[in-house]
């Protein structure tokens, strides 16, 4: 016998026929003499709704009370999802975030995991009782409900697995497994069979939405078996582990592709050794995520580039204006309706050839770039948001992802 975490995420407990199904899904796992913890996400678009409804009484609604109010959502799904087990005759118990153990950092609505304290899930699995645990959510040594942000089911699920060293995880979704791309943008994406933890870590941080980046980072920091499956049908999904099988002249693993990104420019600092602590430190502090940095310096003034998300550019550019004092800069500029466009694959630390390829299929292409970063196994460029998809496209194509031998 060994322990499986099963996570499903909002669209596969999305009615009571889908937590119905859900309910099969966690038998059958049972079935097969495993002890069970299920993860779930709150129904179908109950955040969202929540979040709309917060928003009619208060424009600007305390990070602490949207924290209390988003979740309630996951309650709900965990209470029907154990009454459907009981009254198929399996013992179930459900748990919020703060009862099962998951302690995390004293921040609202971003909030990490510190600790998971397993004493209580141990003991109802030694009862033989299937635990289903609320996903996106814990609580601080305060005793201050927090969430996890956006995906952050998928991390207490991996993050369960770890600390309760599970034999596997399966991430259960709307989609049979991780694509080479999103097969709702590009007609000839397939299914990748396996992928390793850091091409999956570097997609998941590019904007591939199958999995949320703290997730992966869990996996590969515990060395946790991933398998993303599909909730509905029945087949087997995308191994997620250490080495994935690579095969003859396939560089680029996959396609990842993010829509409004902004890009932000300082100008007039002065060239020195405080120029970029002092705007990134502070940004930091404000809790800002920046990607992708760009800087230029002539006749000893420096002008700094960085993209942020559209939806965090005004409050960027109030705390630039606010320090505007201490930063010294003479003006910020900024433009919306970008898109971030990357490719990934391990294949490429011994191909330094990759880059160039995908600069010149985007020139063919007449797709701009504005923006590019690099690591060993990604290119990521920013481009303009209405020639996103034909770049994606393009790329898919020149390094033969929709081949039959992809995932095999």
């Amino acid at each position: 016998m060994g322990l499986v975490v099963q996570k499903f995420g909002g669209t596969s407990v999305g009615s009571s026929e889908r937590i119905q199904n859900v309910a099969n899904r966690v038998i059958e796992e049972k079935a097969a003499g495993n002890d069970v913890v299920v993860v779930v996400s709150a129904m179908g678009k109950t955040t969202d709704e929540l979040v709309s409804l917060s928003k009619e009484l208060n424009e600007n609604p305390s990070k602490r009370e949207m924290d209390m109010l988003l979740t309630t959502g996951e309650q709900i799904t965990i209470s029907l999802l154990s009454l459907a087990l009981q009254a198929k005759g399996h013992d179930a118990v459900s748990l919020t975030g703060w009862q099962a153990g998951m302690k995390t950092e004293e921040v609202h609505g971003n909030a990490r995991i510190t600790n998971i304290e397993t004493v209580r899930i141990k003991q109802y699995l030694k009862e033989n009782k299937i635990v289903v645990v609320a996903g996106f959510q814990g609580i601080t040594e305060n005793n201050e409900i927090t969430t996890l942000g956006r995906g952050g089911s998928d991390t207490t699920a991996v993050a369960l697995a770890a600390a309760l060293e599970a034999e596997k995880c399966d991430i259960y979704t709307d989609v049979t497994g991780v694509y080479t791309t999103d097969p709702r943008y590009v007609k000839g994406a397939r299914k990748l069979n396996s992928i390793s933890y850091d091409e999956m870590l570097e997609l998941a941080n590019l904007g591939a939405g199958v999995l949320h980046p703290r997730a992966v980072e869990f996996a590969k920091n515990y060395e946790v078996k991933l398998e993303v499956r599909s909730s509905l049908e029945k087949e087997r999904g995308t191994i997620i582990k250490e080495e994935a099988e690579m095969e003859d002249n396939l560089l680029v693993r996959g396609i990842a592709f993010e829509d409004n990104i902004s890009r932000v420019t300082v100008i007039g600092m002065e060239d020195d050794i405080y120029t970029l602590p002092s705007i990134f430190s502070l940004l930091a502090k404000h809790h800002i995520n920046v990607d992708i940095i760009v800087q230029s310096v002539t006749s000893a003034k420096s002008a700094v580039s960085f993209s942020v998300k559209t939806e965090e550019l005004q409050r960027t550019l109030s705390v630039l204006e606010a320090q505007k004092r201490n930063l010294q800069y003479e003006e910020v500029e900024h433009e919306n309706g970008l898109s971030k466009v990357s490719i990934v694959g391990s294949g490429m630390v011994s191909n330094p050839g990759v880059a160039a390829k995908m600069f010149e299929v985007l020139q063919d292409s007449k797709v701009q770039v504005k923006m590019v970063s690099t690591s060993e196994i990604k290119v990521s460029t920013v481009v303009v948001q209405k020639d996103m998809v034909k770049a994606v496209e393009a790329l898919h194509e020149t390094f033969e992802l929709t081949n039959e031998r992809v995932g095999k």
